[in-house]
């Protein structure tokens, strides 16, 4: 991707060589889930690839490729450089499929860090909008902060057991010393900051407002995703024994994070500002994962990928392409552009919670890995009520788009940009209804 932007200045054509790229990417990915594969590395232990993580990286690269293919024009439309734009994309993805496959601390240090700073980047490539410029530097700044979180953390853990290996730190974590406890904690707090759960929060509004809008839709989503899957796999293969130790530490952060991401959501004006609010508190239903660590928060968390990924890709698109991005610029958007509205509204639904689609399952899938859990069921209770009120913001986009008046606006849309939301709406809707035929994956590939 990066020598095509010294081959081409066509900028149609470094796009389709992406869409490319990424088509082959999924291809690939699905080969080796399959058993097939075309060539053997060794990798010294320090990469284990299993079904758990490459289902992961297959959604992940299927919802990056519909990104691509829904917002290719958009990314165009940022600046000059768009086959760096791509090739950061690319890189962001390689640190993503670390993320999913890591078996050492070093592997998670370098995944964490190949996410970020292409993300520094693209978040300030907007040059001539302060706005992006305050927000990439803030992201920088706190990004490095919790980078040195998780380089103390490591370092205190290194020093409690001798390794960085994930299966000698395991050997024997029964026990919870001040050393390897203080390391949990510093992790904790630093892959917290990542996935932006509460209290750690507060750069993620102002940097999902200040970046260019077709890539805080990366960053909400896929980027988002592959962190609390390299959180679980951490937790879960390193400290899963001492699980007890720091469950309620976790079980503490949820609640705040549910409670502070719904409620702030519900005062916002502006729709993108309202989407950022709300991804905090669709991390606080993931962290549910974490709370109970079972086969279901796993089977859960890969659907919740899925589900929260396009619903929220879907419903980027088509801000992206709206010139006010407060709640009155859906005023009448059913009326114009019904096609829109529609596929908006299943997105929206989707995110809600409602039933028939895919949100649906997959806070289900959650809030019933908890229950079965069985210790934290006032969290279970925390979580009901919260996604009672996220229904009240993400409504107010329907009741706006339905029932009120508004003058028409011009939207770019293609057929083909049609087409693609409306096929994203019906798999939002068949994993609705269907949500088995996902996590079958997870146990038979065919």
């Amino acid at each position: 991707m990066m020598f095509t932007g010294i081959l081409s200045n066509n900028k149609r054509l470094v796009s389709n060589i992406g869409i490319l790229g990424m088509t082959a990417l999924v291809v690939v990915n699905l080969l080796e889930m399959s058993g097939m594969r075309f060539f053997t590395v060794d990798l010294h232990n320090m990469l284990w690839f299993d079904t758990f993580g490459l289902l992961f990286n297959t959604i992940a690269f299927v919802c990056t490729l519909v990104y691509f293919l829904l917002s290719g024009r958009d990314i165009e439309r940022v600046g000059s450089h768009v086959a760096e734009y791509y090739a950061l994309t690319f890189f962001v993805l390689c640190g993503v499929s670390l993320a999913s496959s890591f078996n050492t601390l070093l592997m998670l240090f370098l995944a964490i860090e190949i996410i970020s700073i292409p993300l520094y980047v693209l978040t300030g490539s907007n040059k001539r909008n302060l706005k992006s410029n305050e927000a990439s530097l803030k992201y920088l700044l706190m990004g490095s902060f919790s980078t040195g979180l998780m380089l103390m953390g490591i370092t205190f853990i290194y020093g409690a057991k001798g390794s960085f290996d994930m299966d000698v730190i395991r050997m024997g974590s029964g026990e919870l010393t001040p050393l390897l406890g203080a390391g949990l904690l510093l992790l904790m707090f630093s892959i917290a900051f990542k996935v932006s759960a509460a209290p750690f929060h507060f750069w993620t509004p102002d940097v999902y407002d200040g970046a260019p809008t077709v890539f805080t839709s990366f960053m909400a989503t896929v980027v988002k995703a592959a962190s609390f899957i390299a959180f679980i796999r951490l937790f879960d293969y390193s400290f899963g024994d001492m699980h007890k130790e720091w469950q309620l530490m976790i079980a503490i952060i949820t609640a705040a994070t549910l409670f502070i991401g719904n409620i702030t959501a519900v005062f916002q004006q502006s729709v993108k500002r309202m989407l950022a609010y709300s991804s905090i508190a669709q991390a606080g239903f993931m962290l549910f994962a974490l709370v109970a660590m079972n086969q279901t928060a796993k089977e859960g968390l890969l659907f919740y990928t899925a589900a929260y990924s396009l619903a929220t890709i879907g419903i980027f698109a088509i801000l992206i392409r709206m010139k006010d991005y407060t709640f009155e610029g859906f005023n009448g958007l059913a009326k114009y552009h019904p096609v829109l509205a529609a596929t908006n509204a299943i997105f929206l639904f989707s995110l809600a919670g409602i039933p028939a689609t895919a949100g649906f399952w997959a806070k289900y899938y959650m809030l019933a890995a908890a229950v079965q859990q069985g210790q934290l069921l006032w969290l279970v209770i925390v979580g009901l009520v919260c996604a009672a009120i996220s229904v009240y913001y993400y409504f107010r986009v329907i009741q706006a788009m339905y029932f009120k008046e508004g003058d028409p606006q011009p939207i770019e849309a293609s057929p083909a940009f049609k087409g693609i939301l409306i096929g994203m709406a019906g798999v939002v809707v068949v994993l609705g209804i269907w949500p088995e035929w996902l996590i079958d994956k997870l146990y038979f590939f065919f």
